[in-house]
């Protein structure tokens, strides 16, 4: 089905170009593609799309259904958007969180487009006027949630103001087998069954072969454009390491990146509070966030990470969806996330401007514990500390013990020592390919296996053998503190009063410490050697498969802890970072001249900064230093609005410099 332009906005400037008139079908691929690189180009300042993106937005305009699977920067937004303002009509947005709602539309606005949301957040008399403007014609995106989508009239509203399509947006929350189950998305189902002619289209991230199946079934996409682009961040460095000073070993991830924004994920609210405290009193500009702090509060402290007035925030997973901040430089797991997917979607908030990012993974087989016994409380619906992150840990209709299983696979991930670029891939159904990476052993350099950080132990099957042999020898009834400090021979009462320190096995890995020694029993519970008793303490057991290890029938690899990765001596501003595609060497000094101007202009907007221009932007504007409108305009990511608007105010700035 051919659709057509508006006589509006963007389809004037496209039709200039040499584009079809705004009131022409657009016959064929060629028309299409003509229209979308015009209104990109002067909507958003952008000459070239990234891939997939380009199909994607031909695939709206012929009215296709389809689902694209974009990783976390790839430019999900612009697949819907761009084509929305070659459309007649206003096309509807489903998107999970206010807040991701009005990142959305405030970059909209300062774009130019007609953009707004309908929430229950808003007061009668804004709601009001954003259905005039819908009943005038006057929107071109309209975003809301999916339970206001199947409220009684709403979509005879829609339809009255000329739907042009749906859009469905963080996609895999329909489906029970992606990591953030929202049971309101379900109901979109009925949409297609009531009104099978409106245009669907669904964007997610990350979803595996089944919630992508899982996905067209619920939401009854009819021959969709299945447009699944690579989810490796090839951007993103991945380092795992084994928890020990936890303090110490974020501090060192914050200090790789000095006055940088960063985020950093732990389990529980106390977890968080905690850290936040430390990290404040080590002179980190951090501020805590879970969903037990007062609405107020938790609101201020997430404005003031995306307004640039701190450089971290650590929180609970209750903060994330709705976090549109680009020039995230790191992500730190304080623990395990509950489950590969999750981890996929919390690191990939770093870097989702392009340019290089970190992401830490401080992990403990402890952390397997914590996350059961949440699963299980919240299961039994009961309160208690991080009882609202743990209900959306656990969703209602999952099989617990699969969710236990995905923690599990997590834990196994964190302690093994394959590529993590590839190990994400391959997870996510890809065929793993090196062609950009450089190292010749078709590693991807940009992970602490590929960079040789983590050294194999060379007696790792001996190692093994002793310490499956002291659990053994202590009638697997102790906990992997007593059988580290039974290994090491540590002289203490406790060993005399088991009378351990006379068995064959004390002090036989006496040259390790107890944090190396521990970590090589949280690798054999990973590799299911040792399994953990659940009680009031929990014991380690030997599984079969270890009993084969002990025997020599099996042999096992061990890592030893990895080489911490130390402050770079000499490292590139964030200006020349930014700057990495730009062929003029970058003004340090213009550039944070330029991002102070954005903090300011953002602040009176009532916009977050990169809402008027992201880093890349202004490294490019810090290094060509424009002095013309014309010259300003060439520069990537300033569209015919924001050059109009935006434009006196840096060109000033340049001149003065």
């Amino acid at each position: 089905m051919a659709q057509r332009a508006t006589n509006s906005g963007a389809g004037a400037a496209a039709a200039a170009d040499g584009a079809p008139a705004p009131d022409a079908p657009f016959v064929d691929e060629r028309a299409a593609r003509s229209a979308l690189d015009a209104t990109v180009q002067h909507v958003w300042g952008y000459s070239s799309l990234r891939p997939l993106q380009a199909e994607a937005m031909v695939a709206s305009l012929q009215g296709r259904d389809a689902l694209v699977v974009l990783a976390t920067g790839g430019g999900k937004s612009l697949c819907y958007q761009a084509p929305a303002l070659l459309k007649q009509g206003v096309t509807a947005v489903i998107s999970p969180l206010i807040s991701l709602m009005k990142d959305q539309i405030d970059g909209l606005r300062e774009s130019g487009v007609a953009a707004a949301m309908l929430t229950s957040a808003q007061s009668p008399e804004e709601r009001r006027a954003v259905r005039q403007q819908l009943r005038a014609g006057e929107l071109k995106l309209l975003y809301a949630a999916p339970e206001r989508l199947v409220l009684d009239g709403f979509i005879d509203e829609l339809l009255g103001a000329g739907l042009a399509a749906l859009v469905v947006d963080e996609a895999h929350c329909i489906s029970h087998w992606g990591h953030d189950f929202r049971p309101e998305y379900r109901q979109l189902g009925q949409l297609r069954r009531d009104h099978p002619t409106i245009p669907i289209q669904a964007f997610t991230a990350t979803a595996t072969p089944s919630v992508r199946a899982d996905i067209v079934k619920q939401l009854g996409l009819r021959e969709p454009a299945l447009l699944v682009g690579s989810c490796d961040r090839p951007n993103l460095t991945y380092r795992f390491q084994p928890r020990g000073e936890l303090l110490a070993q974020t501090l060192a991830a914050i200090r790789r990146h000095p006055q940088q924004a960063g985020i950093i994920y732990a389990i529980r609210r106390r977890d968080v509070e905690q850290l936040a405290a430390a990290l404040q009193r080590e002179g980190v500009k951090a501020l805590p966030y879970h969903a037990g702090l007062e609405a107020q509060e938790r609101h201020r402290n997430q404005e003031q990470f995306l307004n640039e007035e701190i450089d971290v925030v650590v929180a609970t997973v209750a903060f994330g969806m709705g976090i549109d901040r680009a020039d995230v430089r790191f992500v730190v797991h304080a623990a395990l996330p509950k489950g590969i997917e999750q981890y996929m979607q919390e690191s990939g908030r770093a870097g989702r401007d392009g340019l290089p990012a970190e992401c830490v993974m401080l992990w403990s087989a402890a952390d397997w514990h914590s996350w059961k016994n949440l699963l299980e409380r919240s299961a039994r619906e009961t309160e208690g500390d991080a009882a609202v992150e743990a209900r959306a840990a656990a969703p209602t209709d999952d099989d617990l013990a699969e969710a236990i299983r995905r923690i599990g696979a997590m834990l196994s991930f964190a302690s093994g020592a394959v590529c993590r670029h590839r190990y994400l891939v391959e997870h996510f159904g890809e065929t793993w390919s090196n062609e950009s990476a450089s190292p010749a052993d078709g590693g991807c350099g940009a992970c602490d296996v590929c960079l040789g950080e983590l050294a194999a132990l060379p007696d790792a099957t001996v190692v093994a053998q002793k310490i499956l042999s002291c659990v053994v020898r202590c009638q697997e009834r102790f906990g992997a503190t007593h059988i580290a400090d039974v290994l090491r021979g540590a002289d203490s009462e406790r060993m005399r009063q088991y009378g351990h320190d006379a068995l064959t096995t004390f002090g036989l890995l006496k040259e390790q410490s107890n944090r190396e020694i521990r970590h090589c029993i949280d690798q054999l519970v990973a590799q299911q050697c040792l399994a953990v008793a659940e009680g009031d303490y929990p014991t380690l057991g030997v599984t079969p498969f270890g009993r084969e290890v002990l025997r020599g029938q099996r042999p096992i690899a061990l890592f030893a802890l990895p080489k911490l990765a130390k402050t770079a001596k000499g490292r590139s501003s964030l200006a020349r970072l930014a700057a990495d595609d730009t062929a003029l060497p970058v003004d340090d000094a213009l550039f944070e001249q330029l991002r102070a101007l954005r903090r300011e202009l953002a602040h009176t907007r009532g916009v977050p900064p990169y809402v008027i221009f992201n880093d890349r932007t202004l490294a490019e504007l810090a290094s060509r230093k424009p002095k013309t409108p014309e010259e300003f305009r060439a520069c990537k990511g300033v569209g015919d609005k924001k050059a109009a608007d935006l434009g006196p105010a840096f060109l000033a700035a340049i001149a003065s410099s």
